[in-house]
């Protein structure tokens, strides 16, 4: 399905052209893509983690763009698994299922990154409502058409952050709501918002997990969201190698393939291992999770080294292919650009090292 739909000029189009991929999209609501890591009980086809994990890796092949459009509305939708309600779950999960309606999570603001705790965007009661004002940014695929936000806010200011955050789920053309598409360097197709929120209402049963307890949301938010974006990373790693090396093989200097060399040579044998140790690195965290334990360290240590090797595996396939690379009528340029957010989305690689030094009982300052 990927290699009928996902063509490479159908790849270029909506990198150039800045737009979803709504028929890519639907494809995978037909064949039960983003149902599959969910239980029967709410429409799913009752996969796991690990089922979450390979249909991520090969969406990714296509390009990470293309693979952030499936990751941003089903570890949102996890979340709410975990953390809705009965009601909320037999409402939103089925929606979502059948394509009605996608899912995204904002909670970064100009200046709440990392640090959660400087969180702006509050929401306030107004009666039985909720009205909403504040800043967000980085919100990735928040203005696609049908698309509902797992916004994360302050609804208590003089609590600690962990007490004082609640999430409501915000469509995005509620009245009061301004979303700006950013020019971003890469991702252009799922696209980066800026959202401004004047006065918006939201009722009572948007509400998700109880109010002040945003926190656990978001952890349990953050856990699948590094899950599937490790996925990502070695999907998108290995179609850089896979490029690479045709290139590797075909293009000759001197006489020979430049593959020959045994410094070009060296340079790929580095850049798999690499790239199959962020694998199993991501297999094993998977696979704890479907069996039910606790794997936060190991999520970590998947997304700190899977990210960080989909970097340093685009910018040795950039040098490998030189000027064919660095032109924008072939596809590496593309991937290469992707590549560069990776080590800052989704908690950046010094926060993946504090957390990881943390859990193996250091106290990080």
């Amino acid at each position: 399905m990927m290699d009928k739909v996902a063509t490479p000029d159908y790849i270029r189009r909506h990198d150039r052209d800045r737009t979803f991929p709504h028929e890519l999209y639907q494809a995978w609501v037909e064949l039960g893509l983003l149902s599959m890591p969910f239980p029967e009980a709410y429409g799913g086809l009752g996969g796991n983690a690990i089922d979450m994990m390979i249909i991520a890796e090969e969406i990714a092949r296509k390009g990470y763009d293309f693979y952030a459009s499936y990751a941003a509305g089903v570890f949102t939708a996890h979340m709410l698994l975990q953390k809705a309600d009965e009601p909320q779950k037999r409402t939103w999960l089925p929606r979502f299922f059948a394509g009605e309606i996608k899912l995204s999570t904002s909670m970064s603001e100009p200046d709440a990154g990392s640090d959660v705790g400087a969180l702006r965007t509050s929401a306030v009661r107004d009666g039985e409502h909720w009205i909403i004002n504040g800043q967000k940014l980085w919100a990735t695929g928040a203005g696609v058409k049908d698309n509902v936000i797992a916004l994360y806010v302050k609804t208590d200011a003089n609590a600690h952050y962990r007490n004082g955050i609640s999430l409501f789920l915000v469509d995005n053309d509620a009245p009061g709501m301004e979303l700006r598409k950013l020019e971003m360097l890469g991702r252009s197709s799922v696209g980066t918002y800026e959202i401004f929120f004047n006065d918006v209402r939201v009722p009572p049963e948007r509400l998700v997990g109880g109010e002040n307890q945003g926190w656990g949301c978001l952890l349990a938010g953050l856990q699948y969201e590094r899950l599937t974006s490790a996925a990502g990373y070695y999907g998108c790693s290995q179609t850089i190698i896979d490029s690479a090396l045709q290139y590797a093989q075909e293009r000759k200097q001197f006489g020979r393939p430049i593959g020959t060399n045994q410094a070009i040579a060296h340079m790929f044998a580095d850049m798999q291992t690499e790239v199959d140790a962020a694998r199993l690195l991501t297999w094993r965290a998977a696979w704890l999770i479907a069996n039910g334990k606790d794997a936060l360290r190991e999520i970590s240590m998947a997304k700190l080294f899977g990210s960080e090797t989909y970097v340093k595996v685009a910018a040795a396939a950039m040098q490998i292919m030189g000027g064919y690379g660095y032109n924008m009528e072939f596809d590496m340029q593309r991937l290469f650009r992707d590549s560069r957010s990776v080590t800052i989305g989704a908690g950046t690689s010094q926060m993946q090292r504090n957390l990881i030094a943390a859990l193996m009982g250091l106290k990080v300052r």
